[in-house]
């Protein structure tokens, strides 16, 4: 192995605002404690939290890094206490609690996993947290089964596209609506059974149309706001809407007698503070059943963009006007 060096480049969050608040700065490069690994980054992915992050509404938890960026992919270059599932050398991808904005970044060597090589080092930049993400609360908490519909809101987002796949993989059927014709072409193309132009359709009517009345028997919403009493309309009875973000705001009005008549369940989740044991846990289920529909290449993400590091703010606007289709990394 090459020597390491003592300083790195990072991409920081100068103060809380828009996206030229990132700004490259240098900083010691950091060494695995117990359990952890050191990856030195090929590409980070770019997430909504990171803009969330950015912009002061989501601070990172205690003890993580102050650097956004929540999944890397890149080589295991040094190895803490205990760390044996992983070896110097390995191409891994993997899930951090922060700090994947950056030439090296620490993560917990039982939540890294290792790169197929089908994949590019950019693709599996774009999976660990999207794949957690869709793996824990679609097919977990919302316990999609075969034959089942799923309607997934922003279908065309990085969540969305890794969504279409794997619910189709499975043998589910799905409907998502997104905001534009390009992204319905792309959905299609993806797999998805009927996508739904949210800005011209009425998104209840098109799912009972598309379900025979039925409704939709599991409903992955990162939008909140009105669309909660919709989602409710669009479910079927026994239904399980599963809630991952409110980029249309937290607070909502409902009509809870439409959940008891229907028998729903709305949960939710956020993956960042959950403990590194819970995330262990996601990713070995993970290997277990989606890995060996990566290495066959019947899943993979759907990339938009990549931009050098130095670009982030660059990324950001990019999402920022949701004219993006899938995943949005930074090479590093």
């Amino acid at each position: 192995m090459e020597k390491l060096p003592a300083q790195m480049t990072v991409v920081g969050i100068s103060k809380p605002g828009g996206p030229e608040v990132l700004l490259p700065e240098t900083r010691s490069v950091p060494v695995p404690g117990p359990g952890e690994i050191l990856v030195k980054v090929a590409a980070a992915g770019v997430n909504r939290p990171d803009v969330a992050q950015r912009s002061g509404a989501y601070p990172p938890p205690p003890g993580a890094s102050d650097l956004p960026g929540l999944e890397i992919a890149g080589e295991v270059v040094a190895l803490g206490a205990g760390a044996s599932k992983h070896k110097l050398g390995d191409k891994v991808m993997s899930l951090v609690a922060g700090g994947g904005y950056a030439q090296y970044c620490i993560a917990q060597d039982a939540q890294a996993m290792s790169v197929p090589p089908v994949l590019s080092m950019q693709e599996a930049g774009a999976i660990p947290e999207t794949l957690m993400t869709v793996w824990h609360n679609v097919f977990e908490r919302g316990a999609l089964k075969p034959g089942e519909t799923l309607l997934i809101h922003g279908g065309s987002s990085g969540i969305g596209t890794m969504a279409i796949q794997l619910a189709k993989a499975f043998g589910s059927k799905v409907i998502v609506t997104v905001g534009g014709k390009d992204k319905v072409d792309a959905c299609l193309k993806l797999g998805a059974d009927r996508a739904i132009n949210y800005k011209t359709e009425d998104f209840v009517a098109e799912v009972k149309t598309a379900t025979d009345g039925a409704g939709a028997n599991v409903i992955l919403d990162m939008v909140a706001g009105d669309y909660v009493d919709r989602n409710y309309d669009a479910a079927a009875v026994d239904g399980r809407i599963v809630q991952i973000a409110t980029l249309n705001g937290p607070k909502v009005t409902v009509n809870i007698a439409k959940v008891m008549v229907k028998r729903l369940t709305h949960t939710g989740s956020t993956l960042r503070p959950r403990t590194n044991a819970d995330k262990a846990a996601m990713v070995a289920a993970i290997e277990a059943k989606v890995m060996p529909l990566m290495r066959e290449g019947r899943v993979k993400p759907l990339m938009d963009s990549a931009f050098p590091l130095e670009k982030a703010a660059d990324a950001h606007r990019r999402m920022e006007t949701s004219a993006h289709i899938g995943k949005i990394v930074l090479e590093v």
